[in-house]
């Protein structure tokens, strides 16, 4: 019989809500979450709460949203008095410093979105996409003081299918991430689990995205752009310009038409541009600056784009 454990919970985004959930549901005492400090969003400025906050008000657990997490004596003695088994960490958005990690004896452990040593970093679901990947999955881990370099304690692996976005693909990886770290605290609970170290030599990394990762370079392969397009969604998204305004590729697929990078061909209610070595993607929905979302058929017919024209120009 398991006993419930004392936990800290650390995280911020969607992502992380389906692991405080099933921890609550599985009988563990969550004695305080800790999230990132509410921020100002959108054009109206307006506070907007974390979705871990959101949750855990709703769940009636005490909350804790510190600036700093490293020199925070407060916050240190806060955490330290509730004396936790364990803290887990879901894309909290913080480094966490050496006495965290020092502290509970099963340790920190961090629900990460890949098959590490494959994609650390901040942004492992949209790069796995972006890069072609067919297979990913989660992995629980103990946090370290490198960048998701821990010692690996679970994996589990996910089928990315074709038609998959980061948008897509995130919900099912944080729903068995959520069943995965209650294998790992039974696991470590239990003495069954072994910490096996990651193979740092097969590591790559995932970094934060940009802007500017979203610019489509047409000299890439059709599928390469269509995997960046499904991977960078929502944000940076796909963007190029179109006679001199910026356009956003909200959706296309690969297309059998030989053209030169960044030329347009036209075909009926079809619109096709081409990628590197004389391959095409078609555009199927679109949006240019100041227009709303529209299918390639209606752009086509409000601008009346040439065969011959480039994007990117």
């Amino acid at each position: 019989m398991f006993s419930s454990l004392n936990l800290v919970f650390c995280g911020t985004p969607l992502f992380a809500v389906p692991t405080l959930d099933r921890l609550v549901a599985a009988g563990m005492k969550v004695q305080l979450v800790v999230t990132q400090p509410d921020r100002p969003h959108g054009r109206g400025l307006e506070v907007v709460l974390s979705p871990v906050k959101q949750r855990a008000v709703e769940l009636g657990l005490p909350v804790a949203q510190p600036e700093r997490i490293k020199n925070n004596a407060e916050f240190q003695a806060q955490i330290t008095a509730l004396k936790p088994d364990a803290i887990i960490v879901v894309g909290y958005g913080r480094i966490i410093p050496q006495w965290m990690l020092d502290l509970p004896p099963l340790g920190n452990i961090n629900l990460h979105a890949s098959l590490l040593p494959k994609y650390r970093g901040a942004a492992p679901i949209q790069w796995a996409i972006a890069r072609g990947e067919t297979v990913t999955g989660v992995t629980t881990m103990k946090i370290d003081a490198g960048l998701d370099t821990g010692d690996i304690l679970l994996q589990r692996e996910m089928r990315i299918e074709p038609e998959d976005t980061s948008e897509t693909l995130a919900p099912h990886l944080a729903a068995i991430g959520a069943d995965l770290m209650i294998e790992t605290l039974r696991g470590l609970q239990a003495g069954s689990i072994q910490p096996r170290p990651q193979d740092h030599s097969q590591a790559t990394l995932a970094p934060i995205l940009k802007k500017e990762d979203g610019e489509i370079d047409f000299s890439c392969s059709a599928a390469g752009i269509v995997n960046r397009m499904r991977g960078f969604q929502p944000w940076p998204g796909a963007y190029t310009k179109f006679r001199g305004k910026n356009l956003q590729l909200r959706k296309a697929g690969m297309a059998g038409i030989e053209l030169l990078p960044g030329e347009l061909k036209i075909e009926n209610d079809h619109l096709f541009v081409g990628c590197g070595d004389r391959s095409s993607i078609e555009i199927q929905e679109l949006q240019l600056e100041g227009k709303k979302r529209t299918s390639a058929a209606e752009f086509i017919r409000g601008h009346r784009p040439k065969s011959g024209e480039k994007l990117g120009a």
